[in-house]
């Protein structure tokens, strides 16, 4: 073959190739927070930098600063001159449902929350994230009350999205797949998909894995992008976009809330 055939036949793989990983709609970034320095203004900035919206959280719970429905209103005075951005409750323990009213919860444009905090059957509340706080006597019993706790999160409590889904304590987290074996994977997609919950793709953590999201796809799940950012130390929403293309996603496979503002709902 001479060299401008071979030249352009590579060109034409290239250009396939390409035409194959492209996202062709835009990533919403629904799990972003003001922490570690990163400002509203840093988060316009960045915002604009790589195309990518946002969703702002603010961590609702039992010992944090939002505590109380007589609190939100000032959450949302924070952000009434960017618009452009979506509010979340971030829901934060399992005691929040009865700290925070339905009236409370609908001024936010959607609400999450994670299974990372739980009391276990021995009465200790554990906070898996934490290597102090994590209660684990052993590895399998602790899997089953875990699943069974996300079960119920979804059965029970009014979100729209489950976060930091498949995370796992650092002891643990090396055997991933060992512990989310395909029984407790369809236990987690068949409560989202019975209760109209969409569930993360998260950045950070790089999870679920994509056997997970395979079959969350195949169920009909719906999906979001998300950080859980502690820093400005993050971009792109790589690990997302890598399972978009793996999974062949499309924009109708996302959940995607209504900014209650610009939709003139408050």
């Amino acid at each position: 073959m001479k060299r401008s055939n071979i030249i352009l036949a590579v060109a034409a793989f290239l250009i396939i190739t390409g035409c194959k990983n492209k996202i062709d709609f835009p990533i919403t970034d629904l799990h972003i927070h003001l922490k570690g320095g990163f400002t509203l203004e840093d988060a316009v900035k960045k915002s604009k930098a790589e195309n990518i919206s946002y969703g702002i959280a603010f961590n609702c719970g039992l010992k944090f600063p939002i505590h109380s429905d007589s609190q939100i209103d000032s959450v949302l005075n924070i952000m009434k001159d960017y618009p452009r951005f979506y509010i979340a409750m971030q829901a934060e323990g399992r005691e929040w449902v009865n700290m925070f009213s339905k009236e409370s919860r609908d001024k936010f444009d959607y609400v999450f929350t994670d299974a990372m905090t739980f009391t276990d059957d021995k009465g200790r509340r554990n906070r898996i994230w934490l290597k102090d706080e994590t209660w684990i006597d052993d590895e399998e019993t602790f899997m089953d009350h875990y699943v069974n706790t996300i079960v119920k999160i979804m059965n029970e409590e009014p979100i729209n999205i489950y976060v930091n889904p498949t995370y796992l304590p650092a002891r643990m987290a090396d055997r991933y797949d060992s512990f989310w074996t395909e029984e407790r994977m369809e236990k987690v997609i068949k409560a989202a998909k019975e209760n109209h919950i969409a569930i993360e793709i998260n950045n950070r953590y790089k999870i679920p894995s994509l056997k997970f999201i395979q079959r969350a796809h195949k169920a009909g799940v719906l999906f979001t992008v998300g950080t859980n950012n502690a820093d400005a130390n993050f971009s792109g929403a790589e690990y997302a976009r890598e399972m978009i293309r793996e999974c062949r996603l499309t924009q109708n496979d996302f959940y995607q809330p209504v900014n209650k503002r610009l939709n003139g709902k408050h």
